[in-house]
């Protein structure tokens, strides 16, 4: 299936979910925020969000510092 992440076209296999796109990225939940669709996902949520064809993610990254 052919998805938008943060403005790219990627492919992604069938079935995926916003949890198993983060560890294939290698992205922890804990450290970015996700928009599915135009809607936030709550981190409880990513596991059990399917992506599906022509769906479109932001993922932005948490940064750590001062």
């Amino acid at each position: 299936m052919k998805l938008v992440i943060n403005g790219d076209q990627r492919e992604l296999e069938d079935g995926s979910t916003i949890a198993s796109l983060l560890a294939s990225k290698n992205l922890r939940p804990e450290m970015v925020v996700v928009e599915h669709n135009g809607e936030i996902v709550p981190r409880t949520e990513y596991d059990r969000t399917p992506l599906g064809d022509g769906d479109a993610l932001e993922i932005v990254q948490m940064m750590a510092g001062g």
